[in-house]
C-alpha cells in the first residue's frame, strides 16, 4: 500500500486508492452476495414514496434509531453538575463505556465516571459485593467528596435496592458514613435521558436537602436547567443574574468540568454546584423550572417537599421566553432588567428584522427533547418560519395538546403536523413526503440529510445542527442558545444555513448564477 510516514493519507483519500478499491470489488463480488445497481436504487426509490411511508409508520413492535438516548446517560450528566461529585453506574462496564463515549463525543472531553462491572454472577445472585467493593475502590482511588449512583438495565431487571446496598456499604466501613451517595434507579428500558437527569436530581435533593426549611430566609433563586448541553446556556444563565444583581445558585452546573482548558493540569473534578448550595436550597425565594416538561419529579420536590412555589417556564428560547424568564425573575425579587440586557434584547430584535426576508416562509422541520423543541417551535414562529414537521420522540399526549396550541395560536403554525414517540425511520420518510426547506436536529440527521441528496445538486433538506447530540462538529457544545445571546446564535445559524443553500443552488456558471450574488 502506498501509505508512508511522509505521505499519511486520512480515511477518504487512502480508501480512494487502486489497492483498496480492488479489495472492495473482490470482497463484494466474492463474499457479499449483493443486489445489482439497478435493484438497490428501486428499493431506495421504493422507500421515499407515500406507499412506503404508510407501511413505515404502521410499525408497533420495532424501533429504528430513536431520537433518545437511556435515562443513566442523563443521570451521569447531573451528576458531572455537582462540586467533586463521581458519577458512578451499578451496571456493566459496557453501558458506562457507552455513556463516557457519547460525552466523549460531543464536548471532545475527558469524562469520569466508574462502573462496578456487573457480570453473569450479579445477575443471578445481585450485585451487592459489586457495589460494596466499586464504592471501596472509587472512593480510594479517586477521592471524591461525593458519588452519585444510577442504574442500568441489569440492575433494575433482577431489582436491586440502591437504599439498602449504600447503606450497607457505609454500615459495613466500605465508604465512611460521612460521604453523601445520593443516588436514583434510573431503568433505561423506560424514559429516556431526560428521565434520568429528573431523577438523578430528585436524589440530590433527597440526600442533601431532605425537608423544609425557611423559605425565602436566603433571599437567592434557584435555576434548575434539567438535561442541557450547550454549555453557553449555564453560563448566560450566571451573566444575566449577575447583571441583575440576583443571588442565585445554578443547581447542577457542569459547564466547568466538561469545558476545562488545556494548561498543563489534568482536572478531574472541575467547578460545580457546591454540596452547600444544595443544602441551602430550600431556603431559596423559589426554585425556577426551566425545562418543565422533563423535570416532573423536581417540581414535586420543590413544592411538596421545600414548600416553594416552583415556577415552571418555557425554556428561555427566543425573545418572548426570555422576556418571561426576565420578567418572572425581576417579580420574584424586585430586582429591575438592566438597560444592559434591554440593549441586548434590542441587537435581537434588530438581527431578527435584519434576516427576516429569508426566514420568512422557511419550511422546517425538527425533532428533539420536549422542551427544546418546544423552544425552538416557539421560536421559529416568532422569526415568520414555518415549522411543518415535528417530531419528539419522548414526549408525552399532554405535552403534543399544549405545542398544538401554540401552533394553531400563530398564522405560521396552521399546516405543521406533530409526531409523538416516532423515531427518525420514522421522519426520513417525512423528508421526503412531507419535504420542508431544512431539517434541525442532531448528528443523526446527516443521514436522513445524505439520502435526500438530489443527482448534481445540492441536499435537498440540508441539516441544522442544534441540539444533542453533535458529534460530527466541532465547538458547537460551547455555544449558547437560551437567552438574548442564544436567539443570536439560532438567528445566525439559521439565516446562514438559508443562504449557504441559495449559493449552492445559484452557482451553475450561465444558468443560475444570475443569482449568485455578493450582497445578500
Amino acid at each position: 500500500m502506498s501509505q508512508n510516514i511522509e505521505n499519511i493519507k486520512p480515511c477518504y483519500p487512502l480508501f480512494e486508492q487502486d489497492e483498496y478499491q480492488s479489495l472492495f470489488a473482490g470482497k463484494k463480488s466474492r463474499f457479499e452476495e449483493a443486489h445489482g445497481d439497478s435493484k438497490v436504487k428501486e428499493v431506495f426509490d421504493w422507500t421515499t414514496s407515500a406507499e412506503y411511508q404508510e407501511l413505515n409508520f404502521k410499525r408497533e413492535a420495532l424501533t429504528i434509531n430513536p431520537a433518545k438516548a437511556c435515562q443513566p446517560l442523563g443521570a451521569v450528566l447531573c451528576s458531572l453538575g455537582f462540586e467533586k461529585t463521581l458519577p458512578y453506574v451499578h451496571g456493566s462496564q459496557g453501558c458506562v463505556a457507552y455513556f463516557r463515549t457519547y460525552f466523549n463525543r460531543h464536548f471532545k472531553e475527558p469524562v469520569a465516571c466508574v462502573s462496578d462491572s456487573m457480570t453473569e454472577d450479579a445477575a443471578v445472585f445481585g450485585g451487592h459485593a459489586n457495589m460494596n467493593d466499586g464504592l471501596q475502590n472509587a472512593y480510594a482511588l479517586y477521592k471524591p467528596e461525593m458519588i452519585a449512583v444510577s442504574t442500568t438495565c441489569m440492575a433494575e431487571v433482577i431489582g436491586d435496592d440502591l437504599q439498602a446496598f449504600t447503606n450497607n456499604a457505609k454500615k459495613d466501613n466500605f465508604i465512611p458514613t460521612e460521604v453523601p451517595v445520593p443516588y436514583a434507579h434510573t431503568p433505561s428500558f423506560v424514559g429516556s435521558h431526560v428521565t434520568g437527569w429528573d431523577n438523578m436530581f430528585e436524589g440530590f435533593c433527597r440526600s442533601l436537602a431532605p425537608e423544609a426549611k425557611e423559605v425565602g430566609s436566603n433571599g437567592k433563586l434557584n435555576l434548575v436547567t434539567g438535561f442541557d448541553t450547550y454549555l453557553g446556556n449555564y453560563r448566560v444563565l450566571k451573566r444575566m443574574m449577575a447583571e441583575m444583581g440576583v443571588s442565585a445558585s445554578l443547581l447542577s452546573d457542569p459547564s466547568e468540568v466538561l469545558d476545562t482548558p488545556a494548561d498543563g493540569q489534568y482536572r478531574m473534578y472541575a467547578g460545580g454546584t457546591t454540596q452547600a448550595e444544595m443544602v441551602d436550597a430550600p431556603n431559596a425565594i423559589d426554585t425556577l423550572l426551566l425545562q418543565p416538561w422533563q423535570l416532573v419529579k423536581t417540581k414535586k420536590v420543590v413544592t411538596e417537599t421545600w414548600g416553594q412555589p416552583g415556577s415552571a417556564l418555557n425554556v428561555p428560547i427566543g425573545l418572548e421566553a426570555t422576556d418571561e424568564f426576565l420578567m418572572k425573575v425581576s417579580e420574584l425579587t424586585g430586582k429591575p432588567i438592566p438597560e444592559s440586557l434591554a440593549t441586548e434584547r434590542g441587537r435581537l430584535v434588530d438581527m431578527i428584522t435584519d434576516s427576516h426576508t429569508w426566514l420568512h416562509g422557511k419550511k422546517f422541520a425538527l425533532y428533539g427533547d420536549p422542551d427544546y423543541v418546544m423552544g425552538l417551535t416557539k421560536f421559529l414562529l416568532e422569526l415568520g418560519a414555518e415549522p411543518t414537521v415535528i417530531l419528539c420522540h419522548n414526549g408525552s399526549k399532554k405535552w403534543e395538546k399544549a405545542l398544538k396550541k401554540v401552533l394553531d395560536a400563530s398564522p405560521y403554525g396552521q399546516n405543521s403536523e406533530i409526531y409523538v414517540g416516532c423515531d427518525l425511520w420514522h421522519l426520513r420518510s417525512l423528508m421526503f413526503t412531507n419535504k420542508p426547506d431544512f431539517l434541525i436536529g442532531n448528528s443523526y440527521g446527516k443521514f436522513i440529510q445524505r439520502d435526500t441528496l438530489a443527482k448534481g445538486k445540492a441536499f435537498e433538506v440540508p441539516l441544522i445542527r442544534l441540539g444533542f447530540p453533535i458529534f460530527d462538529r466541532h465547538h458547537l457544545h460551547r455555544m449558547t442558545t437560551w437567552g438574548y445571546e442564544g436567539g443570536m446564535y439560532i438567528v445566525t445559524t439559521l439565516v446562514n444555513a438559508v443562504l449557504e443553500r441559495l449559493d449552492q443552488e445559484t452557482m451553475e456558471l450561465g444558468k443560475t448564477d444570475y443569482n449568485f450574488d455578493l450582497v445578500r
